[in-house]
């Protein structure tokens, strides 16, 4: 046992107003009209660095949770570092065995509950914990907040490959550039 329960979250309540099929380019002026609306401690940082990011090409469902503590120390996507993210970090760790096509380190991704809660987190760690195979992003609880209540735990999103870079880049959002 690995310490994960599988529970079903098809009964979550949540729409998008195109087919996950569909394919669409969101720029970044069109990703702060859908970005989260709720609260953040970050929004400072983020709202001055999102014009060189844009998400294109087709969604793919993933199942997102969250991660704190011990588990934030050594990112695998760097072999020598002294950071670590933090519970305000806005990053991801991807399952660590057997999804084919996942993103790669250090890159981003456009993670999506419904049309207007959208944010961008770079891959920084791996996470041994989720169920090999499976489309798995674990966040952390910023990143997690911006989507769902934390109380919410886990929640299936759709993603997408991210491209270009923040216009400022933040160390302790994303991890050393």
């Amino acid at each position: 046992m690995d310490g994960w329960e599988e529970i079903s979250v098809s009964d979550v309540p949540y729409k998008y107003d195109s087919p996950p099929s569909s394919i669409e380019k969101r720029s970044a002026s069109e990703h702060q009209k859908h970005k989260s609306s709720g609260p953040s401690r970050l929004n400072h940082h983020k709202d001055e660095t999102w014009n060189g990011m844009n998400s294109t090409g087709i969604h793919s469902e993933v199942l997102i949770t969250w991660y704190t503590g011990h588990d934030l120390l050594n990112p695998s996507c760097w072999e020598n570092t002294d950071w670590a993210p933090t519970d305000g970090s806005m990053v991801a760790a991807l399952t660590l065995h057997g999804w084919k096509n996942k993103p790669k380190c250090k890159k981003f991704i456009e993670l999506c509950n419904g049309s207007k809660k959208c944010i961008f987190v770079r891959v920084v760690d791996t996470c041994a914990g989720c169920k090999a195979g499976s489309a798995h992003v674990d966040l952390t609880k910023a990143a997690f907040h911006e989507l769902a209540p934390l109380d919410v735990g886990q929640l299936k999103v759709h993603m997408r490959l991210a491209h270009g870079s923040p216009d400022k880049w933040y160390k302790e959002l994303w991890g050393p550039n």
